[in-house]
């Protein structure tokens, strides 16, 4: 193994925030959102957590712990909310590449994850809204081996004009021979993002992006809005994931491959996640200087089942650190499927811990409790 597959360089870009996450007791294990916040109820809580979280916090900082050397590429405003997250970012090593912006707010969230339920965000995007393709052109790029970009939903100048400017993010980094990545963000389908022609904005950018690791809700919202209307419909409130069906994921998955997609990650939450690949010709288009078996990696598609959780304390995060185990097991020239297995080993690890990376495990502790025999779930319902 080289030495660049031992410590891969990676840039983690995009969406950054404070993440603020009370601590709901487990008295409240089996009841829903609406028995538990209705007007005039005080609740008591067992405390908060206050951390770093989007996909530069949650993705870049799992890739750190986990081995690769990563700089963090995003934007905050010089408030107590941005002093808290350069400071958790230098702490890791990781901030030189954070832009702090004067006279911009600092993004945050209020995460309110009740036992026993998905979680509720209070989001704000602050200058995220502001981040563009010229905020990353002074970047260091050399022995870049990977590029993941993170949540542009959440990001105006992302999506407007049809995604125009993620697409000169994406061909900006392509034009360096970067292997690239890119993760979504769910749509509130009242807000301006939620109006925008998701189809299109894909159909610009999935040519330049080499691995796509979108939800299935955020990539059926953006593709098939019928069918997501669909599976709000039927889940009444409930989980959509626990109505998707293999032929959804396999129709969703069918169009990114169709738009350019290299290798495809569909996020379903606690079930797993739907993975497939391109050909051994069309991967060999990414393979700079033979970095990956391009063979062992071609042709794949199935569903990996996640891995039972000893307890689920909070699934912030679990997205992004199953992609960042993801990514640190293909750069570090792990086959596909134990790179797979390794991802929904990490996604599980991370709901054992309030953080998005307070339980990450490294990728030699991961293979010991799969090989002590870890039980995995049984996957999709539908």
């Amino acid at each position: 193994m080289s030495d660049c597959r031992k410590n891969p360089k990676v840039i983690v870009a995009g969406h950054s925030c404070i993440d603020i996450t009370p601590i709901f007791p487990d008295n409240n294990q089996n009841s829903t959102p609406g028995e538990i916040l209705f007007p005039g109820k005080l609740l008591s809580m067992d405390g908060v957590t206050v951390s770093p979280g989007g996909a530069v916090s949650n993705t870049g900082i799992a890739l750190k712990k986990l081995g690769a050397e990563v700089s963090l590429l995003t934007k905050m405003g010089r408030d107590e909310f941005g002093a808290m997250l350069k400071g958790v970012y230098d702490s890791y090593g990781v901030g030189n590449g954070v832009l702090l912006m004067e006279g911009e707010r600092t993004s945050y969230s209020v995460v309110l994850a009740i036992p026993g339920s998905d979680r509720i965000f209070l989001h704000d995007s602050g200058c995220n809204n502001t981040f563009c393709c010229d905020d990353i052109k002074d970047s260091d790029y050399e022995n870049v081996k990977l590029f993941h970009f993170g949540y542009p939903p959440l990001m105006k100048r992302m999506y407007e004009n049809e995604g125009e400017e993620l697409l000169k993010v994406f061909s900006f980094i392509k034009e360096k021979g970067i292997i690239t990545s890119l993760d979504m963000a769910a749509v509130d389908p009242s807000s301006e993002a939620g109006q925008v022609d998701w189809d299109k904005v894909l159909r610009k950018v999935l040519p330049k992006v080499d691995i796509f690791v979108p939800s299935v809700e955020e990539l059926c919202f953006m593709l098939d809005r019928r069918r997501y209307n669909e599976l709000c419909e039927a889940a009444k409130g409930d989980d959509v994931v626990n109505y998707v069906t293999r032929a959804d994921l396999d129709r969703l998955s069918d169009k990114c491959m169709e738009y350019g997609v290299k290798i495809l990650l569909i996020k379903c939450g606690a079930p797993g996640f739907y993975y497939r690949t391109q050909t051994e010709d069309v991967l060999s288009e990414i393979n700079y200087n033979g970095y990956f078996d391009e063979k062992d990696w071609a042709d794949k598609v199935g569903f990996e089942n996640s891995y039972a959780a000893n307890k689920v304390l909070s699934a912030t995060g679990a997205g992004d650190t199953t992609i960042a185990a993801f990514l640190a097991a293909f750069l570090t020239g792990e086959k596909c499927e134990m790179s797979m297995h390794i991802a929904a080993a990490e996604g599980a690890s991370c709901v054992e811990d309030y953080s998005a990376y307070g339980g990450i495990k490294t990728i030699p502790q991961l293979k010991d409790r799969m090989n002590a025999g870890w039980q995995k779930g049984s996957g999709l319902k539908c």
